[in-house]
């Protein structure tokens, strides 16, 4: 198959392995952002997550700030700002610092799922999620970023963002979260890591209502990008045998017995056949194997979802076989790290 190497990126959830202390998980994810810098992936972006004790993705930008500032040439940025949780007046003056800090390096992904359980996105919530609420807070986030910012009105700057032009991405799962950015005129990445079942509905959605002329759009034309579960060793064997710890990590969700990132283990020891199936349908978009076999897969993921770019979602019990197939894919899907970083 001849599919286009398009550029790779990583999201990190900031996992914490059993055993591994909250400060040692930063720690590895800082390490994989450089890493993944030295390799010449396109973008390290992390999620926002709250009230779970396997993920430190909960302050958002100050991972963003800290990895940044450990790497030179990648784009950091958030996948994503769950903006249910926060005003858009704070979003945009953060993710305006960061540009200050960083230059133009810094991308600012926005979603509408909280990313935490139902009371903890009350105590969080700033903002509706309501559809029309969150395109009416993106607009305001454009507005204050720009060169001549407005402000709807109200006697409010954000001058810390003023013609930063913070570069936007909308996050969803549905066809509904892909009308909103294709009506916002912003590139989608969709969410199909965890969320494969509307996902290329979604895409043909996002491509059919794109516009290019939205009050808040920064690009011309659409642009995706998909979400999949990664797992690179030298062997498909031992690639199956790692890829039992994320089987493991959403067993937890199905169940709601959350824990820390767990060691590989035979899926069929800790789960019933029909948990294992479960998982696996909510996994089903991933590139599981070999250099060379996860490379084939990939090449058919974009040759199916003509994605512009794929985001991928690596965990591993132990960070060091992270790091390795990281190393090993960007060797096989030539990845190079001289190459110029998009926008």
């Amino acid at each position: 198959m001849n599919a286009p190497h398009v550029p790779l990126s990583l999201l990190d959830l900031v996992p914490i392995s059993e055993g591994m202390s909250t400060r040692e998980g930063i720690e590895a994810s800082m390490a994989g952002a450089q890493a993944a810098d030295r390799l010449g992936y396109e973008r390290y972006w992390f999620a926002e997550h709250h009230n779970t004790n396997s993920l430190a993705s909960s302050a958002t930008s100050l991972l963003i700030d800290r990895a940044a500032s450990l790497t030179e040439r990648i784009r950091v940025g958030s996948g994503g700002i769950m903006l249910p949780n926060h005003s858009p007046l704070a979003v945009i003056e953060q993710f305006g610092t960061l540009v200050q800090f960083h230059g133009d390096r810094i991308d600012l992904g926005l979603g509408r799922a909280p990313g935490t359980d139902q009371l903890t996105a009350q105590l969080l919530a700033r903002t509706s999620a309501e559809p029309q609420a969150f395109i009416a807070a993106v607009e305001q986030m454009r507005d204050w970023s720009r060169e001549e910012a407005t402000s709807g009105g109200l006697p409010i700057s954000a001058d810390v963002a003023r013609g930063t032009e913070v570069p936007m991405w909308i996050l969803g799962s549905t066809a509904n979260g892909a009308r909103l950015a294709a009506q916002l005129g912003l590139p989608f990445s969709v969410a199909s890591h965890f969320a494969p079942f509307q996902y290329l509905k979604a895409l043909e959605t996002y491509r059919e209502n794109f516009d290019p002329r939205a009050e808040a759009a920064q690009i011309d034309a659409p642009h995706t990008m998909v979400g999949v579960n990664l797992v690179v060793a030298e062997t498909d064997e031992e690639a199956q045998r790692q890829f039992t710890t994320l089987q493991q990590m959403f067993l937890g969700v199905v169940t709601g017995q959350r824990q820390k990132i767990q060691p590989p283990r035979p899926i069929d020891e800790v789960a019933a056949p029909h948990l294992v199936q479960q998982v696996d349908q909510t996994l089903s978009i991933r590139a599981v194997g070999s250099p060379a076999t996860v490379v084939r897969q990939l090449e058919e993921i974009v040759a199916t979802t003509k994605a512009d770019e794929l985001i991928l979602t690596a965990y591993s019990f132990d960070p060091a076989d992270r790091l390795k197939g990281l190393e090993l894919l960007a060797e096989a899907w030539g990845l190079d790290a001289s190459a110029p970083v998009a926008g």
